[in-house]
């Protein structure tokens, strides 16, 4: 099992066993409806490799109020899936049956008792080692297309809009958003404080935040009306880009600190490989005194690969370091994973300065709360 920081405050990579709990409120009269569909996806859903069990929970207090629970191999499985487009498809009939949903999900730390019927012996013993060290932090991020040649006028829209009240309840603010782009590629990063769900239905209301998604609407490359639920809900379902990983050190001087978005793009069905290498990369320079890197954050769906830094000058002022990789053997696997790769030749440093120059994303616009 891999041995993660102590300052590590999330990661998918620790292969422990991962528990998904999925919090639902029907709509009245909806609940033969949603079993119908329930069992279409429960049938499904056990073929995923890395799947172990699901169960399906009915309030004895309110029967509108359902639980879903399933246990996987670990996390890295369970993302893949449930930000395929399979999943999304399979689960568009139960949208008509749900008024409300939330979706939390753990690594298992411990338990007590025998472990589910048919759990392979292999993945019983797969428990999270150690708590880990949160910061109490949220991070997010959206991602999305435009279409070429509206680049600059969508980063007009991006940077100009008022910023939406950070305070959402006594429990949750808005903490800090950045939008990047990177040719025609959107990435909206967020960090919240307390509950992400309110946070981001908080700031979906919002007039000023309304009208610059509408405002960019003419320009995406996939349509969507934000009139419509369910158009909105599939719209944000694909772009949804999870944080996998996150390390901070902790080190520098806030004052010193400058943001960065580096964009990677993985050969077809290498891209958790390539955010597993490098979140292990990121983990070990959290431990290096000398490193310029106080954070990473770093964003996966398919093969798309973001990793936020927060590091001390600029990308090229220590490549090696800003890639994430100082050691030819590792430069030379990334460069396998990349689509396009990396040359770990005896110009190592240049290729890997090229590379920087043309991941690294422009920074659109960077607001934090008054007092974060």
């Amino acid at each position: 099992m891999t041995t993660l920081s102590e300052r590590i405050s999330q990661s998918a990579f620790d292969g422990s066993r991962l528990r998904v709990v999925l919090l639902l409120d029907l709509h009245d009269g909806a609940q033969n409806q949603f079993l119908e569909a329930y069992e279409h996806l429960r049938n499904q859903v056990a073929s995923v490799p890395g799947h172990i069990s699901d169960q399906l929970c009915q309030s004895i207090e309110n029967p509108s109020q359902w639980l879903i629970t399933s246990e996987w191999e670990s996390a890295p499985p369970f993302l893949a899936w449930v930000n395929s487009e399979e999943h999304v498809q399979t689960v568009q009939p139960l949208h008509s049956c749900v008024r409300d949903t939330r979706s939390l999900r753990f690594s298992v730390l411990r338990e007590t008792g025998s472990a589910f019927e048919g759990t392979p012996e292999a993945v019983k013993g797969n428990l999270q080692s150690a708590p880990r060290l949160g910061d109490g932090v949220v991070r997010h991020a959206l991602t999305f297309t435009v279409k070429p040649g509206s680049e600059d006028v969508v980063a007009k829209i991006l940077a100009d809009y008022d910023s939406p009240k950070a305070r959402v309840d006594e429990h949750t603010r808005l903490r800090r958003t950045s939008l990047f782009m990177h040719g025609n590629r959107v990435v909206r990063a967020v960090e919240v404080e307390g509950d992400l769900l309110a946070a981001l239905r908080h700031v979906s209301r919002q007039p000023e935040v309304r009208a610059v998604e509408e405002a960019i609407n003419p320009y995406l490359e996939q349509d969507r009306d934000l009139s419509d639920e369910n158009s909105a809900r599939v719209f944000f379902t694909r772009a949804a880009l999870p944080t996998v990983h996150h390390v901070t050190a902790g080190r520098q001087n806030p004052a010193d600190i400058r943001r960065h978005a580096l964009f990677y793009q993985a050969k077809e069905g290498c891209g958790m490989a390539l955010a597993r290498l490098l979140a292990g990369n990121d983990e070990e320079a959290a431990e290096d005194r000398n490193s310029p890197i106080d954070s990473s954050t770093i964003f996966q769906r398919d093969d798309i690969v973001v990793r936020l830094l927060e590091m001390v000058g600029p990308l090229d002022a220590q490549p090696a370091q800003a890639l994430g990789i100082d050691d030819p053997a590792k430069v030379a696997r990334l460069g396998r994973l990349l689509d396009g790769g990396v040359n770990p030749a005896p110009t190592n440093g240049q290729e890997i300065s090229r590379f920087l120059k043309k991941s690294e994303m422009t920074l659109i616009t960077d607001r934090r709360a008054a007092d974060s």
